[in-house]
């Protein structure tokens, strides 16, 4: 076996094997236990996938192939999602760099081009996935433009449409001026910016000289000024309510009203009214009656409404332009700065414009019986506080934009008849097929919002509304699905309206039992979002993730998997370092040691490990210790740990739990104790026994997380050819204590645990003693010292120090006082005066310390981080100094100091 791994060399084989024998197929024969489901969140086909995307994919690999082992029929649904603006942009900027106009090419030839870019970037991201070692049956994968799904989502569309839950009108919508669409409230995330309030001055028609100030922080959009608002209760300006003032450009007389919507604490009290370009005021309008001027237009440049001065202009530039031609008329009173909260387009990273638009919008149904899920506990959210975020949203639900302004996407199933207003509903035809008539029917140009495709994956996956897909994919064995692995930046976009549409279009009534049976999984784990650092969202828009495949070549797909779950405290973001994967990639290295060196140790045969009753057969009560009983309870423990962090989605934890196990309690303790009763010549076939039953039930628990490096040891031990890793049946409890009740030990005492531990509490004490003093004589043990049956031999080796030596008493000797009793060594030549010295650096180091924290100025002005470490410093060389002083002995001035 060679020294070190080499997983450049073992994961791209092993991947290969695998996917040969069509390893992460659900299987024909039917499981052993159950059905479980997994649905892979599809990633956008805009590009490559990013850290965030590891992670995601990492954690349900982990629960897929627990499952996997735990005899479950498993299918993992992949697939990816056609990303509507996004991929549209994207091909639009590739198609202007190479000197195309997008806007020149016909529907059909655009949607060549994107189909194109899709193609590509997908080869990319299985590439991708492939490499991370993920097990899902990619023969299954669905991508959300495919035929089939594609006539999924047009036929919700359609029912929809035909239940009244679908309706078109002219509503308020965000409108991005980049992508030229509308985008749902969802997409648009607030940002604080730096601004300016400007003081704008009204004159009043009836009374030249006579002014109503109005602050804004957008004089661009003066134009589109229909009247001032003020508070009915506001006496400032009781007198101004029913009168005309003059708008300052174009000049128009327009009124003042009175609204209860006016903050009277904003500005001076008084609110312009632009209808047609803000949500609130477009709300004041509808309750008065006022019309709407659109000045600003769908590329966000000013309209001829906006007048000579600003028609044309962006309205960035329009507003510095506005600023100008007031403060040159004598309207502008004043400027302040001012920090505001703007709504910025999540696809472009632009200001959004609200803006009157003819979309088609949705009317939520089925919101009380998605409510009713989480609250009487039929699904399940970890960490459980997004319960609150989903049920908050839902009782304040607005009706859904579902209409795209783009090409990229599923074209809405609508035809109008030609001449007809497309208001009127007769003169449509809503349906999956064209209008067989054979008139000129003209198609709805807008597309549907991607995340109206997307909650749909639940169903469309397994086949629904095909009665024939639905049963060839086997709807009714994985249908509910068992768990989501998402990000709660989605819980919106994506799963309460998955949740919202598998309880409209399955049928059921409002009963527990018929909502458990409809909703589409039962726990959703939302992962903590990964950050770079700067704090910022790892995303592919900002280009701030590391490439996952350059990731990969440096640590292997195994450390990369190993130090993301690490790094992963559930309910936590995370903070991206690269050294989380070195560390991880260091433990797969330490796991290949530890099992090289078990190879080297005697001349077992590969028979001897290959199955859990060849190994159980090798051990004998009478031949065991409490040692080997001890690391036999340990290993159980860590199991039921993991097994139990896994059920809560504790993944880190749990993980932590298996490599405290490993590092600390088998590698640091358990082979060193082996090393040592063979060098007092010890029959250690009980020993070498014990470490094939932990190695061989440690590599299947970390299987499910380091999938490569445990199935190339499980070969390499001999503990099985025959099939992948994640095949394997994993021993139950119950087999557990079977087998360890037939070799004596009883796992749920922890006698033998206990002696453990105090056999290494004295062997860490009197490693640390012989350090102190720096000697490698005779160690001596004082009266009243308490050996444990079989240890002192052990415990010698172990220090490599010869045969204990009794002393009557310690003297001017250091000692080490342990669980067993006192431990004294002689000082080594100069031991002593080196001791001494350090002693006195450190009581000097105390008094610093002491004295900037009894400085007032210090504790005012350093920052508390600065003062709460020198407060640890101080408490760190107090115990220094009076572990010093214990070595020393009294006359070395213990207490005088203090």
């Amino acid at each position: 076996m060679e020294h070190d791994y080499d997983w450049r060399e073992v994961e791209d084989r092993l991947y290969a094997e695998w996917l040969a024998a069509n390893a992460f197929a659900p299987r024909d024969d039917g499981p052993s236990s159950g059905y479980d489901a997994i649905l892979m969140p599809p990633p956008n086909v805009t590009g490559v996938l990013h850290v965030g995307h590891l992670l995601n994919g990492t954690l349900q690999d982990v629960l897929v192939r627990r499952a996997w082992q735990r005899g479950r029929c498993v299918l993992w649904q992949s697939g990816t999602d056609h990303a509507g603006i996004s991929l549209q942009v994207k091909v639009e900027k590739d198609l202007q760099a190479r000197g195309i106009d997008p806007s020149s090419l016909s529907r059909e030839e655009f949607l060549g081009h994107a189909e194109r870019w899709r193609d590509c970037h997908r080869d990319r991201i299985l590439c991708q996935l492939q490499r991370l070692g993920i097990c899902c049956d990619l023969s299954r994968r669905v991508h959300t433009l495919d035929p089939a799904y594609s006539r999924t989502v047009l036929h919700a569309f359609v029912e929809l449409y035909r239940r009244g839950h679908i309706y078109r009108g002219r509503r308020m919508v965000n409108w991005c001026p980049v992508s030229g669409t509308a985008i749902s409230d969802e997409e648009v995330f607030m940002q604080r910016r730096p601004g300016k309030l400007f003081y704008v001055r009204y004159e009043m028609v009836d009374a030249p000289g006579e002014f109503v100030e109005v602050a804004t922080t957008r004089p661009e959009t003066i134009p589109g000024d229909v009247a001032i608002a003020v508070h009915p209760a506001d006496g400032r300006h009781a007198n101004l309510v029913g009168r005309l003032c003059r708008r300052p450009f174009p000049e128009a007389p327009i009124p003042i009203i009175a609204d209860e919507a006016v903050d009277p604490k904003f500005g001076t009290g008084a609110l312009k009214i632009t209808p047609a370009h803000a949500a609130v005021d477009y709300a004041v309008g509808e309750r008065h009656g006022l019309p709407c001027r659109e000045v600003i237009g769908p590329d966000g440049h000013m309209g001829i409404l906006a007048g000579q001065e600003l028609a044309g202009l962006d309205r960035e530039e329009a507003r510095e332009r506005a600023v100008e031609v007031l403060r040159r008329r004598g309207l502008l009173s004043r400027e302040e700065k001012y920090e505001h909260s703007v709504g910025i387009s999540e696809r472009s990273g632009v200001p959004i414009e609200p803006r009157l638009s003819v979309q088609w919008f949705l009317r939520y149904p089925k919101v009380d019986e998605a409510a009713r899920a989480v609250e009487r506990g039929l699904l399940r959210f970890f960490p459980a506080h997004w319960g609150k975020t989903y049920l908050h949203w839902l009782e304040n639900i607005q009706d859904w934009c579902i209409s795209r302004q783009l090409r990229w996407g599923h074209r809405i199933p609508v035809w109008y008849r030609p001449g007809w207003d497309r208001n009127d509903p007769h003169g449509r035809h809503v349906s999956l097929e064209a209008p067989p008539d054979g008139e000129d029917w003209e198609q709805e140009d807008d597309v549907l919002d991607t995340w109206f495709s997307s909650a749909l994956w639940p169903l469309g996956t397994l086949g629904w509304p095909d009665g024939k897909a639905m049963a060839a994919k086997h709807f009714d064995c994985f249908y509910p699905t068992s768990t989501l692995v998402t990000g709660p930046d989605i819980i919106f976009f994506w799963v309460a309206r998955m949740v919202i549409f598998s309880l409209e279009f399955l049928p059921g009534d409002a009963s527990d039992a018929s909502i458990s049976r409809r909703i589409p999984f039962r726990h959703v784990h939302f992962t903590g979002i990964i950050r770079d650092d700067r704090g910022r969202k790892m995303s592919k828009s900002l280009g701030n993730s590391p490439e996952p495949l350059d990731l990969i070549d440096r640590h292997g797909a195994d450390g990369v998997r190993f130090g993301l779950i690490s790094s992963a405290v559930q309910g936590q973001d995370v903070q991206f370092s690269e050294e989380r994967l070195a560390q991880g990639q260091h433990f797969c290295t330490k796991l290949w040691h530890a099992c090289r060196l078990r190879l080297l140790q005697d001349g077992t045969t590969p028979s001897d490990r290959s199955s859990w009753e060849a190994i159980v057969g090798r051990l004998h009560a009478d031949e065991l210790n409490f040692v080997d009983r001890a690391i036999l309870c340990q290993l159980f423990d860590a199991r039921l740990r993991w097994d139990g962090a896994l059920e809560f989605y504790e993944f880190q934890a749990g993980l932590q739990r298996l490599e405290r196990f490993f590092r600390d309690d088998y590698c640091d303790w358990y082979v060193e104790v082996g090393k040592a009763r063979r060098r007092l010549g010890l029959d250690c076939r009980a020993s070498l026994a014990v470490q094939d039953l932990v190695l061989r039930h440690l590599l299947q628990l970390l299987s499910s997380a380091i999938p490569f490096v445990t199935q190339e040891l499980w070969h390499r031990l001999g503990m099985g050819t025959e099939r992948p890793l994640h095949m394997v049946p994993l021993p139950d409890g119950d087999f557990w204590n079977g087998a360890l009740e037939r070799c004596g030990i009883a796992p749920a005492k922890e006698e033998d645990v206990d002696r453990c531990a105090a056999l290494r509490e004295v062997l860490k004490a009197l490693r640390a003693l012989r350090t102190d003093v720096g000697g490698g004589g005779p160690i001596y043990y004082l009266p009243g010292t308490r050996w444990e049956d079989g240890c002192r031999e052990l415990l010698s080796t172990l220090l490599g120090c010869g045969d204990f030596v009794a002393l009557p008493a310690a003297g001017d000797r250091p000692v080490a006082v342990t669980s067993w009793g006192t431990f004294a060594m002689d000082h080594a030549a100069n031991g002593r005066e080196k001791l001494v010295a350090e002693l006195g650096q450190l009581r000097r180091h105390v008094a610093a310390n002491r004295a900037k924290l009894a400085d007032a100025a210090f504790l005012a002005k350093a920052p508390p981080a600065v003062v709460e470490a020198t407060r640890q410093l101080l408490e760190k060389n107090l115990a220094l100094v009076a572990r010093l002083e214990g070595l020393l002995g009294t006359e070395c001035g213990r207490g005088k100091f203090f």
